[in-house]
């Protein structure tokens, strides 16, 4: 395979996937779910914005340090002190890339960035020719590209490649392009920069009309040579281009799209899950690829040609993406080494210590219900292990309601270790004891949205529940999952308000809200 039939996957899951309103991870979550997209294979992790805070470069430093064959790129603006934090981050990888970019559309230049085309261009070239200075691996991106004047952009990308840019990038940042247009630009961009040869073509595109995948792929069979995505298609706004989507369509379409990627496909399905795990945001049902209702055949006559041969109405088996129906099922007798070595095919690797913690609240679960399934586990992983230490923790929850009384809470929390308790009132019982832990917390957050799902199938499944919360200006997304769906509920409610603390602790500048 030479390098035109090999499509590099860039995942900025971790970057721009974390710009989806309450979708903030901590240090443990982000580096858990980096090990696990290593896994997958993907070639190149955007693993933050390493100017945006403290935090977020203390987090792309440690995930740096960690991975050993994806390249680890860390975002900067064409400044030389974010280039400077962006190196600082990176420079501990096996793989180092400086990813730097700026805005080349009229509209940003006279209302964002006030600049002539020409202060741009110099811009630019400074940028890379600094970042050049730490590495040999610089990728620059013309901040939204699908609306710039074509020749500027292929201006702005030779000068780029000529000061050592490896990889140029062509957004579409606010998801404007539709298919043809998109690719014809890509053409363009390929005959019209005379060094282009010099670099791997990138784009990165948004989904604000739908229109994400259609226009990667399109892009793709037009010539470029890098996707940037997010698993779930997660990401500001609308969100990003799908991983999954655009990795499945081009296994399945090699017919028309003769190329490759080096996503080992069979972990689709478990990163899809961790990623819905770890941020909160659920997967759509009907979500492709991934949804729960991607291989469900309802219509009867649907079903009857399945059974008879799949590929009557399935044009890829649930297999290539992880998903089977021979899951292991773990009960209230398995032990402890069958729940290690369980965890481990998982991804999951844990300490003497982390296993202890997980092996308890396994049980624990396991006395509720009848099995324990993967999804099962996942929740005890990403609650017991991922999470950082939280400042609320739920001791005791007791409702009433009925149709004849006034639904009320009663609960009693740890917060910081000291133990509050009180009781209160509401329209029905999760609102009391949502009332009820915001008195005892004295938070004033607004609930934007109360979702309720099960993780599996059976009247003993497991109740998830994401909540969005929002104060002063910051939002988050709590999420809770338990046999009973108030004590749920009130787990999410927590989860969402220690989310919000955490924000609180860790600031971020406003210019992590880029949209490259």
């Amino acid at each position: 395979m030479n390098d035109q039939d090999r499509i590099i996957i860039f995942d900025t899951t971790l970057r721009d996937g974390e710009q989806s309103p309450g979708a903030s991870m901590n240090a443990g979550e982000k580096l858990r779910l980096a090990i696990q997209l290593e896994k997958l294979g993907v070639d190149v992790l955007e693993a933050g914005f390493p100017a945006a805070s403290e935090g977020d470069l203390e987090a792309v430093a440690m995930i740096a340090g960690k991975l050993k064959k994806t390249e680890v790129a860390g975002l900067a603006r064409t400044s030389r002190s974010d280039i400077d934090r962006a190196w600082q981050a990176v420079r501990h990888a096996a793989k180092p890339r400086i990813h730097t970019f700026i805005a080349t559309s009229d509209i940003h230049l006279e209302y964002k960035l006030k600049m002539s085309r020409d202060a741009v261009l110099e811009r630019a070239v400074d940028a890379v020719k600094y970042a050049k200075s730490f590495t040999d691996n610089v990728e620059f991106s013309a901040e939204d590209g699908s609306r710039s004047d074509r020749d500027f952009l292929c201006r702005v990308f030779e000068a780029a490649i000529a000061a050592g840019a490896t990889t140029v990038n062509l957004p579409d940042t606010v998801g404007y392009a539709v298919p043809e247009e998109f690719s014809d630009l890509v053409r363009y961009i390929i005959s019209h920069t005379p060094n282009i040869g010099r670099a791997v073509l990138s784009i990165h595109c948004h989904n604000d009309l739908g229109l994400a995948t259609a226009n990667t792929l399109a892009a793709i069979r037009a010539g470029a040579r890098q996707a940037e995505v997010t698993l779930n298609g997660i990401g500001e706004r609308a969100g990003n281009t799908s991983l999954e989507e655009v990795v499945m369509a081009l296994r399945t379409r090699r017919n028309f799209l003769p190329v490759n990627t080096g996503i080992r496909t069979e972990y689709i399905y478990q990163t899809s899950r961790l990623v819905s795990m770890i941020t909160g945001i659920m997967i759509q049902p009907n979500k492709a690829i991934v949804g729960a209702n991607a291989f469900s055949h309802e219509a009867g006559i649907h079903q009857d040609g399945v059974l008879k041969n799949p590929m009557t109405y399935e044009i890829m088996r649930p297999e290539t993406i992880g998903l089977s129906a021979n899951k292991l099922v773990l009960g209230k007798h398995s032990g402890r080494h069958a729940l290690r070595d369980h965890l481990k095919d998982l991804g999951y690797d844990l300490s003497d210590e982390e296993l202890d913690l997980v092996f308890k609240r396994f049980k624990e679960l396991a006395d509720k219900k009848k099995h324990v399934v993967d999804e099962d586990l996942e929740v005890i992983i990403t609650e017991g292990i991922l999470r950082t230490k939280d400042i609320f923790q739920l001791e005791y929850l007791h409702v009433t309601c009925g149709t004849t009384v006034l639904p009320m809470a009663s609960v009693k929390l740890a917060i910081n270790g000291r133990s509050v308790q009180g009781a209160g009132y509401g329209n029905g019982p999760i609102d009391a004891a949502f009332n009820t832990i915001a008195k005892l917390t004295g938070t004033e957050s607004e609930l934007l949205r109360f979702t309720v799902g099960a993780l599996t199938g059976g009247t003993d499944a497991q109740g998830e529940v994401t909540v969005r919360l929002r104060e002063n200006g910051l939002v988050s997304l709590g999420k809770g999952a338990d046999p009973d769906i108030i004590n749920a509920s009130a787990m999410a409610y927590i989860n969402g308000l220690n989310r919000l603390e955490y924000l609180k602790a860790n600031p971020v500048i406003e210019a992590t809200a880029v949209a490259v």
